[in-house]
């Protein structure tokens, strides 16, 4: 006769309870680290490719390059009051002196700065999606009044560099994906093998009553415990690095580098992915069990 079945604590050591002592929770732990960190990358790509987009995706950079200093002054005091004076031009800059030296400086050197070298008149110009669509207009417009002017369209060069990061971004995204089927086969492993170690437990447990489903919330109990003590490892250590990068980015003083970093949504979202980890872990481990106890009867 079947009797009412019930999982008393002892029963609950089906499965190895030593968290230290079997490869399950390192296992998750190795791959919640990698998860986080591709997710972080991704994540980061994706901030720095539209920060670079909406900051200098639709810029004209006009250079006057004239070996006349005076010439080359009054053009670019020319070219500037025609710009500001053009629908849809947001802004222009010129850049100082002081700022064309330093950048020279960094190029060259200190020996090549202090050169006796003709330094174009540099001018970034900032405009309106509308206006952008007829820069071919408005840098007609600059040279007919400055023809020394030459205009550099900002997306001519920064095209290249924003389909590399998309690429990664997306290269990141795959990472997260492997990541997680290799975390769901690494459960499907650990419960094929606990239930092959423990197969004459369960037989003595279906005689005694015990339900399929009694039998599989054991399984799916030990491996939450296994993949909350594995992903929060994981995620510690992958927060770990990550503030450390985050510090090693902010001493660069990159725009683009910046720009990398990582807003609060983004951090709740990697936050998350321990908390999806647990929660993929256990169905995966119910399933497992679920499918081979019903071949085993």
């Amino acid at each position: 006769m079947n009797l009412p079945f019930s999982v008393p604590a002892a029963d609950r050591r089906l499965l190895p309870e030593g968290r230290f002592a079997g490869p399950m929770p390192w296992v998750i732990a190795i791959m919640m680290f990698l998860t986080v960190l591709a997710g972080a990358g991704g994540l980061g790509l994706r901030r720095a490719a539209d920060g670079l987009v909406s900051s200098i995706g639709e810029r004209l950079t006009v250079q006057i390059v004239d070996a006349n200093p005076e010439f080359r002054e009054a053009q670019a005091r020319i070219a500037i009051a025609a710009l500001t004076r053009q629908n849809g031009v947001l802004a222009v800059t010129r850049v100082s002196d002081e700022e064309m030296q330093a950048m020279l400086g960094r190029l060259l050197g200190e020996g090549g700065a202090e050169a006796e070298l003709p330094v174009p008149a540099m001018i970034d110009v900032d405009l309106s999606p509308a206006a952008y669509q007829r820069r071919d207009a408005i840098a007609a417009s600059i040279r007919d009044v400055a023809p020394s002017a030459r205009i550099d369209d900002n997306a001519t060069w920064l095209s290249p560099l924003a389909n590399l990061l998309g690429s990664l971004k997306w290269l990141a995204l795959a990472l997260v994906v492997l990541m997680t089927w290799a975390t769901a086969a690494a459960v499907v492993l650990a419960a094929r093998g606990a239930l092959d170690t423990h197969r004459g437990t369960i037989e003595v447990m279906h005689l005694m009553g015990a339900t399929d489903v009694q039998v599989a919330r054991l399984f799916q109990r030990r491996i939450a415990l296994d993949a909350l003590f594995g992903g929060a490892v994981g995620f510690v250590a992958a927060f770990i690095v990550l503030v450390g990068i985050g510090s090693r980015v902010g001493e660069v003083g990159s725009e683009l580098v910046g720009s990398a970093g990582l807003a609060a949504i983004d951090r709740l979202l990697l936050f998350a992915l321990p908390v999806a980890g647990i929660a993929l872990a256990t169905l995966v481990a119910r399933m497992t069990v679920l499918r081979a106890l019903r071949k085993m009867l």
